[in-house]
């Protein structure tokens, strides 16, 4: 039999005694079953953060009470809280320009329903994919940007995904660097893959240029994008070793696998809620 829907829970706020107790009592009280409970405390910053799944079946409060039922505890506590439910279904942009395997990589997930995400478009700067995603039955918006007006691009971008209504933005290669406008608009809800040279070998080739220093290592991370490039809050990396005997065109096929990979893992959780974001640090549930 199929599970059903549940509310996840995510919690930040100072480390102190009796936290996991209160929150579980408040759920306990009203009936509720709790599914998955698990805790970090940051010792430095004495944060504590948790994440608290519970099933909606057999709860005595209506989802629109939920968050009233826990604002003493809340209170008390001095928490941050986000609530969500996991029959909740955002809907999410892929962003691309003209290399496709994180794209393909991202629709054949949601094909085989490992996304729990509606997709409704594809968005790029070419026209390179615009039979791949018609063929996932995918709108594909080719915005092309026009070199005396670059800025004009990213109005057709904002436009576009405020037309769909996307909730979670995932830059699968999309090898423009977003405004802050943009990442204003959707805080912690665009989602990058890139190499993990950073920061050695930025700019063009990157492989290229780690090749030439003879690399051992080769990586993917993914991140939230933020107004710093490239610096944002990581979400996975992974990373494959490599020798002598690989040549530019062998690290660009590792890396690419890694990518797909990295980004794939960093999609689901998001998906799934198990992301805490705290100042430029991430906590992630597995």
């Amino acid at each position: 039999m199929e599970p059903g829907p549940t509310a996840v829970l995510l919690l930040v706020c100072p480390d102190q005694p009796g936290l996991v107790a209160a929150v579980a009592q408040v759920i306990a009280s009203h009936h509720g079953n709790i599914v998955h409970a698990e805790q970090h405390i940051d010792r430095q910053s004495g944060r504590f953060f948790q994440r608290v799944e519970f099933e909606l079946e057999g709860l005595d409060l209506e989802r629109s009470e939920i968050a009233g039922a826990l604002r003493p505890v809340v209170e008390r506590f001095a928490m941050q809280q986000d609530l969500r439910f996991s029959d909740e279904v955002p809907r999410l942009a892929l962003l691309v320009s003209r290399q496709p395997h994180c794209l393909y990589d991202q629709l054949a997930r949601w094909r085989m329903g490992e996304l729990r995400a509606e997709v409704p478009v594809v968005i790029s700067n070419h026209e390179d994919h615009a039979d791949g995603a018609r063929a996932f039955g995918i709108d594909y918006a080719y915005l092309p940007v026009d070199p005396d007006d670059p800025a004009s691009q990213e109005v057709a971008l904002l436009d576009a995904l405020r037309a769909y209504e996307i909730d979670v933005v995932v830059m699968a290669r999309y090898m423009r660097i977003l405004s802050p406008t943009v990442i204003a608009a959707f805080p912690n809800r665009v989602i990058n893959i890139h190499h993990s040279f950073l920061p050695a070998f930025t700019g063009a080739r990157p492989y290229h240029q780690a090749h030439e220093r003879g690399v051992k290592l080769i990586g993917a991370t993914a991140h939230y994008a933020t107004d710093v490039l490239d610096e944002g809050p990581i979400i996975d990396q992974d990373v494959a070793r490599v020798s002598h005997r690989d040549a530019v065109d062998d690290l660009v096929r590792k890396g690419r696998d890694l990518e797909k990979t990295v980004l794939g893992r960093a999609v689901h959780r998001h998906l799934e809620h198990r992301v805490i974001v705290y100042g430029n640090k991430t906590v992630v549930f597995d």
